[in-house]
């Protein structure tokens, strides 16, 4: 199971500020949540995420700062896996109907070029 889906709706919502800025206090956190709990449930949702590998800190001042161990590239696969799942039934072509039909979506020249180069890369690699 993806590590990812083991989280909580909080611990994501830590991971993403986290990996937004790089890194980030607990405070920083608190002051990035729209909806934030308390001080202490940020900081116990913090060592939980360092528990659980996602994390680790070092001291600067008096508050530790925070750094996701995972490359944001790696973890920017695993969100794009489970939206995929959740709301396109694992489909990448339903997911980019889904933009493109949106009213005032725009993909410019230079994008669409790429993606038909990564299509044609896709193309070569499954034969």
């Amino acid at each position: 199971m993806d590590e990812q889906l083991k989280l909580s709706r909080r611990e994501r919502q830590i991971m993403d500020i986290i990996y937004a800025s790089g890194e980030a206090t607990a405070t920083q956190v608190l002051e990035a949540m729209a909806d934030a709990p308390s001080r202490v449930s940020v900081r116990t949702l913090l060592r939980i995420l360092e528990k659980k590998g996602h994390v680790r800190h070092h001291k600067a001042g008096r508050e530790f700062v925070y750094q996701p161990t995972r490359p944001v590239e790696k973890a920017a696969q695993s969100a794009l896996q489970r939206l995929l799942s959740t709301f396109f039934g694992g489909s990448i072509e339903h997911a980019l109907a889904a933009h493109l039909t949106e009213q005032g979506s725009r993909i410019s020249d230079d994008e669409l070029k790429r993606l038909a180069s990564l299509i044609r890369q896709a193309r070569e690699k499954g034969r």
